[in-house]
């Protein structure tokens, strides 16, 4: 495990001992760092209920109609097994919290864009992998699935404000789309991804969104209580803090990849070393949503995971690479971890009443991380909260 810079351990190490308005002050000032009246940097938070009761912080998607277009070839790439269940392990997972943060950073334009939609759609247990032993009691039962998604934009910011908008809409709608009942609920997800996002790729073109020379990353995330399902084009990246491990879920698509240094060869294309491994010597990634100049070389076909949830699930982190090129996987586990069982002690405790959720503390801080470490891109950075909510213990012994 690459181990955690002396000073950012001390300072961790004193999360225990600072006041939480101390803690807190980082998620007010990180939008003012480097952009104090900038728009484009934000922060937010939620809370996503698995019952139909909701805050007004909860957003729900816009009902769509299904556009009725010819499937995608199946991606042979795309490859998942599923163990049938007794039970639902959803069951336990009734909810989860979320926050983000989306600075500017040294860059002087920002080009992320983020993307949170709880419950933009609903489907039967089945369909996202629960309850699929025959005779289950509970497979057809609706639950809410919530959208999670990173999109990191290159030669403008275009395609990934096009993709926080529209992403979610267009998969929700492939998802509508009538299919073979004899196909599995996985290989369902895994057309109905990959259709959405070379459906996407070309409304750029048929909208005229961005010139071919501008392109974003995808790192998605469809959450069930049963299932993490990740979808990604690009060095955007998902990582899952399960126990004491941190596992990634998505794996960078850079040029120098062995089966994408194929791919691209296998073209006629090629990968040229300059300030890193490049298409062409220009893309520092091998798939992308736009970037049409670069094709075939540079495609937006994604890859596709699927991971069970269970109780050891602590959080989901989804970031740009603003975050990922001065942090490790282990690094940023590490700091979630530790940071998410403090303030769920403390709220546990009724020591916590400052509004902030232990995941946007998380999301802060891993950001304020990145920039203390020079990261010279815009960093964006979602954290899913993904153990059951507690409630403060009020009929527990009160402290003397």
């Amino acid at each position: 495990m690459e181990p955690l810079l002396e000073e950012e351990e001390q300072r961790l190490d004193r999360v225990d001992s600072l006041h939480e308005p101390d803690l807190t002050s980082i998620s007010s000032s990180l939008s003012s760092v480097f952009s104090a009246v900038d728009s484009r940097s934000a922060t937010s938070s939620g809370d996503i209920s698995g019952t139909s009761g909701s805050s007004g912080e909860i957003l729900t998607a816009d009902a769509v109609v299904p556009r009725l277009l010819e499937p995608a070839p199946a991606c042979e790439e795309l490859k998942a097994t599923v163990t049938a269940r007794q039970k639902c392990v959803g069951r336990n997972n009734k909810g989860v919290t979320w926050g983000f943060t989306s600075v500017i950073g040294r860059q002087r334009e920002m080009e992320d864009a983020v993307a949170v939609v709880p419950a933009f759609m609903s489907l039967t247990c089945d369909h996202v992998g629960g309850c699929t032993a025959p005779g289950s009691r509970t497979s057809p039962e609706i639950s809410p699935i919530h959208f999670f998604g990173v999109y990191d934009g290159h030669g403008g910011s275009q395609v990934a404000k096009f993709c926080g908008e529209r992403m979610h809409g267009v998969i929700a709608e492939e998802w509508d789309r009538e299919v073979d009942e004899g196909c599995g609920w996985q290989r369902r997800w895994e057309v109905a991804l990959s259709t959405s996002f070379e459906r996407a790729d070309s409304e750029v073109v048929t909208v005229a969104v961005a010139p071919e020379m501008v392109g974003s990353t995808a790192a998605i995330v469809v959450l069930s209580g049963c299932q993490i399902i990740t979808s990604n084009c690009g060095d955007s990246r998902v990582v899952l803090c399960r126990g004491t491990e941190t596992i990634a879920l998505t794996v960078d698509q850079k040029p120098d990849r062995q089966d994408e240094l194929m791919r691209i060869e296998s073209e006629g294309g090629r990968v040229i070393n300059w300030n890193g491994a490049r298409v062409f010597g220009v893309l520092a990634m091998s798939r992308a949503i736009g970037d049409r100049y670069l094709r075939p070389w540079v495609i937006p076909v994604p890859e596709v995971t699927f991971t069970t949830r269970t109780d050891d699930d602590e959080c989901l982190i989804i970031a740009s690479d603003g975050l990922w090129d001065v942090m490790s996987n282990e690094e940023a586990g590490q700091v979630a971890r530790r940071l998410l069982i403090r303030r769920r002690r403390r709220a546990l405790m009724g020591e916590v009443d400052d509004g902030v959720s232990p995941a946007q503390a998380v999301a802060d801080y891993l950001t304020a991380i990145a920039i203390g470490r020079n990261s010279c891109d815009n960093i964006s950075v979602i954290v899913v909260d993904l153990k059951p909510k507690r409630k403060s213990p009020s009929n527990a012994v009160k402290k003397r």
